[in-house]
């Protein structure tokens, strides 16, 4: 859905799955500095926005999901994910309930496909599942943030700010009261720095949550009865992820930035050496430079010098090996 706010000056607009938003409003580092001082807000009215209601919604999604949400109190933000029978990353939630609904937004487009499979699970359950994209705009006000919230509007609030269920018809007006804005570059610069993966970014058709550090955050080892369990407590119990997670700090002398799936290899090796990982997001921030997160193979030393493609790069661990 393309947001109205493409309309504001100097909106450039996002590609990819993002496609719908602001990339940026001109400024990508005034942009980022805005949002690190608690300033702004960011239109993520692209994702998809879903809703579970009736009195089993908490048992019944506790069944399903990769997190304990059977007593989860009002209010209270969690995220979960959804795994397949092999313990691969199919969905991640981004949950609060308020009292009588649980309010969950997710990746632009995944909404049909996550709905379908929760239907085809319903069975004696008192739930109902409804699409609320079309009518709700997720909009997130960053951490600090002391801009208020229109009465009635579910607020999902985290460490690293609040996302407002906010009714679509309310986004320009909102908008232009609580300016400025901030692109979504700016945003996943932010989410870059603070090693947060995202589905579809950082994962593909085989990750688990073990390599992207979503154990404990998004993963509750406490809990039984949800697909892909078995793997998630062999891994955790017996073993361990064949890959990790790593923030790098990359060359600053490079012009351009290496595109997610660029190949990372060791330094030693050189740009004909064996493949050892893969860029899933990078991004230019404005006090660390040009930074990414990359999955790379668990037994690569922490201290070994990489090359993304043809740039240099440092890793920070992540996740441990």
């Amino acid at each position: 859905m393309k947001s109205p706010l493409l309309s504001l000056p100097g909106a450039v607009p996002a590609e990819g799955v993002d496609e719908g938003v602001a990339a940026h409003y001109g400024d990508l580092f005034r942009e980022q500095r805005a949002l690190a001082d608690g300033t702004g807000f960011v239109d993520l009215s692209h994702r998809g926005v879903i809703t579970v209601s009736g009195d089993d919604r908490l048992s019944w999604l506790h069944l399903l999901l990769t997190q304990h949400v059977s007593e989860l109190p009002v209010g209270q933000a969690t995220e979960a994910l959804i795994l397949s029978a092999h313990g691969h990353i199919e969905h991640a939630l981004y949950l609060v309930d308020d009292g009588t609904t649980v309010w969950a937004h997710v990746e632009p487009g995944t909404q049909d496909a996550l709905i379908a499979y929760l239907e085809s699970m319903k069975f004696f359950y008192r739930v109902e599942v409804a699409d609320r994209t079309g009518d709700i705009a997720v909009v997130h006000l960053p951490a600090g943030s002391i801009a208020d919230v229109p009465d009635g509007v579910v607020v999902r609030e985290t460490a690293y700010g609040r996302d407002l269920f906010l009714p679509r018809a309310d986004l320009e007006s909102y908008a232009a009261a609580h300016g400025p804005a901030a692109g979504l570059l700016a945003h996943e610069a932010l989410r870059v720095e603070h090693h947060r993966p995202r589905l579809g970014f950082e994962t593909d058709h085989r990750t688990i949550p073990h390599e992207l550090g979503w154990i404990g955050t998004a993963v509750h080892l406490q809990k039984g009865c949800y697909r892909g369990q078995e793997t998630v407590a062999r891994v955790q119990n017996l073993g361990k992820p064949p890959r990790r997670l790593v923030f790098l700090h990359l060359d600053g002398s490079e012009v351009h930035l290496p595109v997610p799936g660029t190949e990372i290899r060791l330094a030693d090796e050189g740009p004909e050496g064996r493949k050892i990982g893969f860029v899933t997001t990078s991004a230019r921030h404005h006090e660390l430079g040009p930074v990414a997160l990359a999955l790379v193979k668990r037994n690569i030393p922490l201290d070994a010098r990489l090359l993304a493609g043809e740039t240099a790069a440092a890793q920070e661990v992540v996740v441990e090996p």
